[in-house]
């Protein structure tokens, strides 16, 4: 099978929407000119921040990376980082000088066992076998000039599906759904000891329990990680479950039938309150609609940039006659009802919206942040949701 072959339909096909886009070509024009200028110095960074990591000090790491290479069809040279972290994380980095560069936490290379590394090491080469570095989210919406709230939705949902395509190539190379899904359960619980024994079907069954096509997604996954670029960690054990039991993996289940589930399952992160008529919807849609105009009037009046961003949310005039001093008292009233209303992850859901409209309009200052973090509390949200909204590296890993 190859790598292309299992990739997330979704993913192919928003990327292939997402290279045309005036603004990504404009972004990529931008880049391939900074590279006609010589390297980026992301080499030389790598070797001062972190610790290359050679066959002679690696062995193992480096064979695992050599099948995955092999498995992946690949052509490239490889080199291996290690730097010092508590967190969980990999990354892999655009080519630079046709060498591609790949970096670890130091606690995942030591609490990961083979099977998981190769899956980690098979997730972010999958990345570069997607070519998923062709779209720069992270210039699109973090720089100068902030993509539009059409396209900064649509990246983020395209991002969330590359990462489904990244872990199908980490589960081709790993060839072992158990380890698979015990890497990401230590990706969820941060544990790594034999003190809580990890059991596949306990996991899976937590998954069902969620109730993710009710939009009930329980309380098994830490709430940070239900809503960013990233699909969290139980859905991605779902997504994973159901292509292990399709024929791009020996099963059954068809590779039409597969994408659809996928995508029943990726819904729940789907904005679709901002167009929705339900009763949820309305209110969702008016609690974002005072809660931005809150934020944005927290510092020194609105600019004509959170004008901008507010009516590319909203519609064009739809600031124009507002009140803004007496939509700001009905705050509270909004936020009242919207409990009442919405279940825990669309509450979050219009939160992880007013951070993509609060990070479009430039960088947030502190009264903004403190009414964003008024808004969580009373919502009954961790203030660290919103740190983590605003501040989230937004580029493939």
């Amino acid at each position: 099978m190859k790598p292309e072959d299992i990739r997330c339909q979704n993913d192919r096909q928003m990327f292939d929407t997402l290279l045309k886009h005036r603004d990504v070509i404009k972004v990529n024009e931008m880049i391939a000119r900074q590279e006609e200028k010589g390297p980026t110095g992301l080499r030389r960074h790598l070797l001062a921040t972190s610790v290359s990591l050679s066959k002679t000090m690696a062995p193992q790491v480096h064979k695992m990376a050599d099948e995955c290479i092999e498995t992946l069809g690949m052509d490239i040279p490889l080199e291996l980082y290690v730097f010092p972290s508590p967190q969980f994380n990999a990354m892999c980095f655009k080519p630079e000088e046709g060498r591609l560069h790949v970096m670890f936490s130091s606690s995942l290379l030591e609490g990961f066992k083979d099977d998981e590394l190769k899956f980690v090491i098979g997730h972010e080469l999958g990345h570069h076998v997607y070519r998923h570095h062709d779209i720069p989210i992270g210039y699109l919406l973090k720089g100068q000039q902030p993509a539009s709230r059409r396209l900064a939705l649509e990246l983020f949902a395209w991002s969330r599906y590359a990462e489904i395509s990244a872990d199908r190539a980490g589960a081709h190379c790993a060839q072992n759904l158990e380890a698979v899904a015990r890497a990401l359960f230590k990706l969820a619980s941060g544990l790594t000891s034999d003190f809580v024994q990890f059991n596949l079907q306990e996991f899976l069954k937590q998954v069902s329990e969620m109730q993710l096509f009710d939009d009930e997604p329980g309380k098994g996954a830490p709430k940070q990680d239900w809503f960013s670029t990233h699909p969290f960690s139980p859905m991605r054990v779902k997504a994973l479950e159901l292509y292990d039991q399709s024929v791009l993996a020996n099963g059954k289940t068809s590779k039409d039938d597969l994408e659809v589930a996928v995508q029943g399952l990726m819904s729940l992160m789907e904005p679709s309150y901002l167009e929705g008529t339900t009763k949820t919807a309305i209110h969702m849609r008016r609690l974002l609609f005072t809660a931005s105009i809150c934020v944005a009037n927290a510092s020194d009046g609105i600019s004509e940039d959170e004008i901008k961003v507010f009516e590319e949310f909203f519609g064009d005039g739809e600031f124009s006659g507002l009140n803004v001093d007496q939509l700001v008292a009905t705050l509270d009233d909004r936020i009242k009802t919207a409990k009442e209303m919405a279940s825990v992850p669309k509450l979050m859901q219009v939160l992880r919206d007013l951070c993509t409209m609060a990070r479009a309009s430039g960088e947030t200052t502190e009264p903004e942040r403190d009414v964003m973090n008024s808004i969580a509390d009373k919502l009954e949200i961790p203030r660290s949701f919103i740190c983590q909204s605003l501040a989230h590296e937004v580029e493939p890993d």
